[in-house]
């Protein structure tokens, strides 16, 4: 099967109200229409595609706030749960779910951006510098703790228990309250985001779970951040029963 690829940032417990979670979901989503073409175009979810297609929107801060007064989009006491497409065929957009203001212990607000999967988008996203641009516009919108661009099956491969735990990425990012980024091998490259945090490319080629030494590297990577302290889980572990 061909490996998929995704983005998706992560964050502890963060109470924030209606307002703030509309301003930051603007922003997110006007940094990401800037990456590339096919997130200019929002659609709501419905039971068909027909019915979806009809329910286009603008991702400003005003009908966000028209959202989050749904009881659909509310999620418990606080916090919003929401998703979104672009409205294309298949594999050619993509689909984000977000989980923001809430202040649960044992899970993480988040926001997640499922990639193309065909060609010709697939191959025009699936560029570092694009993919780069497109977790600094989840990162400055949301201000994460951490957050990965990656396969399923490289995080699987990285991660036993998929996204419970952190672990590298083809990107990953790393906020500057978990500590500092220490040297790391070739041909693994960091680059800052303002003063929120660090990136981390492990390879300027396309990462894939089937390439030995793509896992070996990660691998590699993974133990000396996390030696570092700097892949602490984003929130504590559900206590069993």
């Amino acid at each position: 099967m061909r490996e998929t690829y995704y983005a998706g940032i992560y964050w502890g417990h963060r109470k924030e109200p209606a307002e703030e979670c509309a301003r930051r979901a603007e922003a997110f989503f006007h940094l990401l229409s800037q990456c590339d073409p096919i997130y200019t175009r929002w659609f709501e979810k419905a039971d068909s595609r027909k019915k979806a297609l009809q329910l286009q929107f603008e991702p400003t801060a005003e009908t966000f706030l028209r959202f989050f007064k749904k009881r659909t989009y509310q999620e418990g006491r606080d916090g919003f749960m929401l998703g979104f497409w672009t409205g294309h065929e298949q594999g050619h957009g993509g689909r984000v779910t977000l989980r923001c203001g809430s202040a649960a212990e044992f899970v993480p607000n988040r926001c997640l951006l499922n990639l193309p999967k065909e060609e010709p988008e697939k191959e025009r996203v699936l560029q570092v510098d694009m993919l780069a641009g497109m977790l600094r516009a989840m990162v400055l919108a949301w201000e994460p703790d951490w957050g990965v661009i990656t396969s399923g099956d490289f995080r699987d491969s990285l991660s036993p228990q998929g996204n419970v735990e952190t672990f590298v990425g083809w990107w990953t990012y790393l906020s500057r309250s978990r500590g500092e980024v220490p040297s790391l091998p070739e041909p693994v490259r960091v680059q800052p985001v303002e003063d929120k945090g660090t990136l981390v490319l492990l390879t300027p080629e396309r990462l894939t779970a089937s390439n030995p030494e793509h896992l070996a590297l990660g691998r590699h990577v993974q133990e000396v951040l996390r030696a570092k302290g700097l892949l602490e889980p984003v929130v504590s572990r559900r206590p069993a029963t």
